[in-house]
């Protein structure tokens, strides 16, 4: 289940009785694929769930809703006291969630602007409740093509699958999106999704009002018949419910190995038939749920040594020949590394980070800065073959900060380079990246500390 810290309930040698809770759910769910769930309402607003979903949405520290209340202002107001007010209003039916607040925020790499719909954070308590509760009974459904916000799996497992099977010699492949997937899946079609599986009617309404509650845009509130707001806690796990069908009835010997990461797909082909074929049947699939392929995204590439590759969670793939680690021969294998659009991001941040108005700023402060973020950016690119490209972005990082300290002591870029490199004996602190790569290899784990990871999932 979902890795959340524990409540005052589970310390010590006492058993954790919302993740007891969710595992029951999930046993149950596994053992039975047609039963229906009845009795989950009370379980919402106990309190221990409650205060397992506070947790949840204290650990993402997010944005105020459009009541402007922020987390500090919670446990100041008492988070107790909060979670008791709403454990009442749930269970007597009285809860009603607020319209969401419209923000839109860049998208990496690129100057495209992603709508993100932020609820209040008692909003975001309770719909991390439900979460705690429905997830491991679809959970149960879930399959092994689905990766993207499942609890235990990783955009990493998604990835080792492209190196496995074109290692088995599947070497075309079908790129896509779906277009505008998360403001388009109808209502009514996901709340049918959800009713094959759940038929409590105060959690179903409970649903329905967070669906509804509508989004604040310029003053005015929107209610869509469409969508699952991006941004919203439950959103992912809908999205993945309804995206689900999709799943379930995917032919791997037909149409080749579908890897779905929440909106994003690919399909691995062993020809250019079956991924036409396998193209035309998604496109199917998704015009049944009432979404389409995004068209500036979806394509057919075949994989070749010398040909173009494709983009995939934030890695550019490619099929590259090179001399195996005995030297003896060479093997011809996927290759992965941070795609333009993450490279551009990686120097977009830097930047901020060495932007003129932080000249004031201790040099040691803004290397503790870039260091921070390039830990974490370089965290997600070291499984690849990204040493040529991290040595390019330290090398921005240098760059970048060599015009730091020139500016601060108004000298030139060559002085704040001879400081940099040959009057510090480690470069001011500056995190080094080339020795952190970790080359995929196929059916091997993609971390040594998942000796599961890639396969099958064991619960």
């Amino acid at each position: 289940m979902s890795a959340v810290s524990a409540s005052p309930t589970a310390l010590g040698s006492i058993p954790d009785p919302v993740r007891a809770l969710q595992h029951a759910l999930y046993r149950a769910a596994k053992a039975d694929p047609g039963r229906r769930f009845h009795a989950l309402r009370d379980k919402v607003f106990r309190r221990d769930v409650l205060w397992r979903a506070w947790v949840a949405v204290r650990r993402n520290n997010g944005a105020p809703g459009i009541d402007k209340t922020t987390l500090a202002e919670v446990e100041e107001y008492g988070v107790a006291r909060l979670l008791d007010e709403l454990a009442v209003e749930l269970k007597e039916g009285r809860y009603r969630p607020l319209p969401t607040r419209r923000v839109f925020i860049p998208k990496p790499g690129t100057t495209e602007k992603r709508p993100l719909s932020i609820p209040a954070v008692r909003d975001r308590v309770v719909q991390a409740a439900v979460k705690i509760v429905l997830e491991p009974i679809f959970e149960a459904d879930m399959l092994q093509c689905s990766f993207g916000f499942r609890p235990k799996r990783a955009a990493h497992d998604a990835l080792q699958v492209l190196v496995d099977e074109t290692w088995r010699g599947r070497r075309w492949v079908v790129e896509t999106d779906i277009a505008n997937c998360f403001s388009a899946i109808p209502h009514d079609q996901l709340m049918q999704a959800v009713e094959e599986r759940v038929c409590d009617q105060a959690v179903l309404k409970l649903l329905r009002a967070m669906l509804r509650a509508g989004v604040m845009d310029d003053g005015v509130v929107r209610r869509e018949v469409t969508g699952t707001p991006q941004g919203g806690v439950v959103s992912p796990l809908l999205a993945n419910v309804y995206l689900h069908r999709i799943d379930r009835a995917w032919s791997t010997r037909e149409h080749g190995v579908l890897v779905r990461y929440a909106d994003d797909a690919i399909v691995m082909c062993t020809s250019r038939q079956q991924a036409e074929a396998a193209l035309a049947r998604l496109t199917e699939l998704l015009a049944e749920l009432g979404l389409e392929p995004k068209q500036a995204k979806t394509r057919i590439v075949r994989l070749e040594v010398g040909g173009e590759g494709f983009d995939f969670l934030g890695f550019h793939h490619r099929l590259v020949r090179a001399w195996a680690r005995t030297g003896t021969k060479q093997v011809t294998f996927l290759a992965r590394w941070p795609a333009n659009k993450a490279m551009q991001h990686a120097r977009d941040r830097i930047r901020q980070l060495t932007d003129r108005r932080r000249l004031l700023l201790k040099v040691e402060w803004i290397v503790q800065d870039i260091n921070q973020f390039l830990r974490g950016w370089a965290g997600y690119f070291k499984y690849g073959n990204s040493a040529r490209h991290f040595g390019k972005i330290r090398d921005y990082a240098k760059m970048r900060l060599a015009i730091v300290i020139a500016k601060r002591h108004k000298r030139s870029r060559a002085f704040g380079v001879q400081v940099l490199v040959f009057q510090s004996h480690n470069e001011l602190g500056l995190v080094e990246l080339m020795g952190t790569v970790v080359a995929p290899r196929p059916f091997k784990p993609w971390r040594r500390d998942r000796p599961n990871a890639g396969g099958e999932r064991r619960r």
